[in-house]
């Protein structure tokens, strides 16, 4: 989990959007929660936390009930996968959309598990024919049936949470191929850096890494100035980093300043 939870006063400091993720990752640990109990573990009002339970309902992610908020045991994993795909929806999808301008017909493409590489679904049809690996049973899913797109599932230990394939197996299939590009995301970024929560992950991503030509990083900037367990990458191992336009201007400056080649995508107020 993010380091952002240390302190209420950071608490306050954090955008709705990361705080909504963090509370739900703890409603998801503990499957229910109260309101009281809520409000002050995030330092935030009742009022605040009545306004994050409301927008996480309403998109079918918790079950609010009298004083609090829960989520049904055998709907844990697909509660999160719904969350984080349905997190900066505006955002992921222009990032995507830019991103797509970077594939060209005839390329090997990879395709993380990340819900932001994953929007490149809806628009890698026309760069047709691709070959795409990818170790997303949502990517497999969203490009089963479009004509000219081969498509190559890395297997191994099927994870739930984020419906993708993880551990070595998944790992010694990475390292058996060799593509143009790879589009993979991070859960946040803080000093330059990539981080993941997940060990498993993070190997599997820096696997990937190793067998691209070039590597894009995709992250939309609610994910920036906020840390997580484990370091995945400097964003200066990547060829292109895009986000949007809500990133930070001294943020994008020092990163520029410390070799990233950042590009950002203007989103429409």
């Amino acid at each position: 989990m993010s380091s952002a939870t240390d302190s209420p006063e950071t608490e306050n400091s954090l955008k709705p959007s990361e705080r909504r993720r963090i509370l739900l990752e703890h409603v998801l640990r503990t499957g229910s929660a109260q309101l009281d109990e809520l409000a002050a573990q995030f330092g935030v009002s009742r009022m605040t936390v009545h306004r994050d339970l409301d927008a996480l309902a309403s998109q079918g992610i918790v079950r609010r009930v009298h004083g609090g908020v829960t989520v049904r045991s055998s709907n844990l994993v697909e509660s999160n996968f719904l969350y984080r795909s349905r997190l900066a929806e505006r955002e992921k999808q222009a990032i995507a959309f830019a991103a797509a301008e970077l594939v060209e017909p005839g390329q090997a493409i990879i395709i993380d598990d990340s819900t932001t590489a994953g929007r490149l679904t809806s628009f890698i049809p026309a760069r047709k024919p691709l070959t795409v690996i990818t170790n997303s049973v949502t990517v497999v899913e969203q490009l089963k049936e479009a004509h000219g797109i081969e498509t190559i599932c890395l297997g191994g230990r099927f994870t739930p949470r984020f419906n993708a394939f993880f551990g070595y197996v998944c790992e010694q299939a990475i390292g058996s191929l060799r593509a143009n590009t790879l589009f993979m995301s991070a859960s946040t970024v803080f000093s330059g850096v990539a981080y993941h929560q997940q060990e498993d992950v993070v190997k599997t991503k820096r696997a990937l890494m190793g067998i691209a030509d070039k590597r894009v990083l995709l992250v939309d900037s609610s994910k920036f100035g906020v840390t997580a367990l484990i370091r995945l990458a400097n964003l200066s191992e990547f060829d292109v980093v895009l986000t949007d336009s809500g990133i930070a201007p001294t943020e994008a400056e020092m990163l520029r300043q410390n070799g990233v080649n950042l590009r950002i995508v203007q989103i429409e107020e």
